[in-house]
């Protein structure tokens, strides 16, 4: 029998060597709409890959069919119940990047497209938050998916849980739940609020959080159903029924969670390549254990910057990626065109650790650019003080002055009246905690830098170029230099969709690449290398 096809070629010798220098093997790999059949010359046993149509049997002869490869779309790389839950066309997400950096703008945009994109909660004010979800709600209805985040504040547990609130009054259904060491009040009353149970039994959620996780204790908490203690105060409180409990006990807090491994902000700088394989077998034996009936997903973040990249975390089981470092850089982020020009020239080793202002206390620590800025080193210069001395007066006149001059570019005293003076309008305990205590008057003076540096490169402080604080991962570089030469290279042709789909669709051009090698395809390494085009 023989076989025949619309198209015929990019024969090799069966000895691997490519017999047309590759080129049309490239194509291939490119073509990815289309199903391919890999086939075997039975004179020269030389191999062949056939494009489009359907294999067909005529005549006779004895061409072996060695492999068939279904059309591959972007689309298919992850999850679809991932996409079906959510109401997305893709299996990707923007992140929500602190401070309001993931804008509404970015949001609107990436729901518009296809994608699903989180709004930057964290950082901001109450007013800012709802301003947020009014737009959004605004723009976007009900018709098309989006979220924003809840951050776990242990310093402001009243501000956490009137978002949460603000959340669940307004209906807001996709949640980015980020920070969490431990589950708290406000993120389980998020996750149960509103749970039902329909007429053929099955239970409905109004609303999914995804938990931000990168270490599997964290993951557990998650995925197990709330804690007794915390169910019985929120029913205690009034803030849940005791249907909603009922029901919330069959249920994992989160059925979406994002593994993060080396990312920009907050992270554990752990491989992906260790931390999904190992968070996936936790999943299925907590998913075996309580007989879960809905799906529980993981998705992959940190690290995600160039098409191979995100095709690794999808080989490797993830239903869904997070991006979040390459979209800071993009025209919608909040931060400012100064600061995207930074990023723009970052390598992958531009970034390093520094105190995070939310936790400084604690010692945890965020990842930042390195490049064109010395917050870094002046962070870990002020936890250095902190933990030497009990008082902002015990610190010595030298390296007092030194603090005062170059980072607070004021006197201890001016610096604790604006500092006092944010935090009676935030939270008054704050300060009557600071009058009674030097230390924590020092931790939030100190806290002050740290977190209007961040603000400082968001509004484009030139005076401050300096101190600008710009949570970054090594994702960043990588994205620079796969992009270099192409029309992404430049920050103002960084467009967040354009970035979305050419990730997704260099994924799907390097996964089909992949399988044609393992049908016995040798494969030029060109065909691992998708250039950045413009998409539609």
């Amino acid at each position: 029998m023989a076989l025949q096809f619309d198209s015929l070629g990019t024969w090799q010798s069966r000895d691997q060597q490519p017999a047309f220098g590759g080129d049309d093997l490239i194509a291939v790999a490119q073509r990815m709409r289309e199903p391919a059949y890999v086939v075997q010359d039975p004179s020269s046993r030389a191999i062949g890959v056939a494009l489009g149509g359907e294999a067909q049997l005529q005549g006779s002869g004895d061409w072996p069919l060695l492999a068939v490869l279904p059309p591959l779309y972007p689309e298919w790389l992850g999850c679809r119940s991932f996409c079906e839950a959510h109401g997305i066309r893709f299996p990707y997400v923007s992140g929500a990047m602190a401070n309001g950096i993931a804008t509404t703008e970015l949001v609107i945009a990436m729901a518009k497209a296809g994608f699903l994109g989180f709004f930057g909660a964290a950082g901001l004010s109450l007013e800012r938050v709802t301003a947020a979800v009014d737009e959004l709600q605004n723009t976007l209805g009900s018709s098309l998916p989006w979220g924003s985040n809840l951050i776990h504040s242990p310093h402001e547990p009243a501000l956490e849980e009137a978002v949460a609130e603000l959340y669940i009054r307004r209906g807001v259904e996709r949640v980015s739940a980020a920070a969490y060491m431990a589950l708290t009040p406000a993120i389980v009353r998020l996750a149960l609020s509103g749970v039902s149970q329909a007429a053929d039994g099955s239970i409905q959620r109004k609303r999914y959080v995804f938990a931000k996780i990168s270490r599997p204790e964290v993951a557990r908490r998650f995925l197990e159903p709330a804690p007794q203690r915390i169910l019985d105060d929120l029913l205690a409180r009034g803030l849940l029924s005791a249907e909603e409990i009922r029901l919330g006990a069959s249920l994992p807090v989160a059925e979406d969670l994002i593994v993060e491994s080396d990312s920009g902000g907050h992270t554990d700088n752990r491989p992906l390549s260790a931390l999904l394989p190992c968070i996936l077998s936790l999943r299925d034996e907590v998913v075996a254990e309580r007989r879960y009936a809905r799906p529980v997903r993981v998705g992959a973040a940190g690290g995600m910057g160039t098409p191979a990249a995100v095709a690794a975390a999808f080989t490797s089981g993830a239903a869904f990626v997070l991006t979040g470092s390459v979209n800071q850089a993009c025209t919608e982020s909040g931060l400012d065109a100064s600061g995207r020009a930074m990023l723009a020239k970052a390598s992958i080793a531009d970034v390093t650790m520094a105190p995070a202002a939310d936790m400084f206390e604690m010692g945890v620590e965020v990842q930042v650019l390195s490049r064109g800025t010395m917050f870094a080193m002046r962070a870990r210069k002020l936890l250095e003080l902190y933990r030497a001395y009990p008082s902002l007066e015990a610190i010595p006149a030298d390296e007092a002055s030194k603090v005062e001059k170059q980072m607070l570019r004021c006197s201890f005293g001016q610096a604790w009246a604006s500092t006092q003076e944010f935090w009676q309008g935030r939270d008054p305990g704050e300060v009557r905690k600071a009058e009674a205590d030097p230390k924590h008057l020092m931790a939030l003076v100190f806290r002050s830098y740290l977190g209007q540096s961040s603000r400082w490169a968001i509004a484009g402080e030139t005076s401050r170029a300096s101190d600008f604080q710009i949570w970054c991962g090594p994702a960043m570089g990588a994205f620079n230099n796969w992009s270099a030469g192409s029309f992404l290279a430049e920050p103002e042709q960084r467009q967040a969709v354009q970035v979305a789909r050419n990730l997704m669709e260099g994924a799907a051009a390097i996964t089909r690449a992949q399988q044609l090698r393992s049908a016995g395809v040798a494969m030029p390494a060109a065909s691992f290398d998708f250039k950045p085009r413009l998409l539609s």
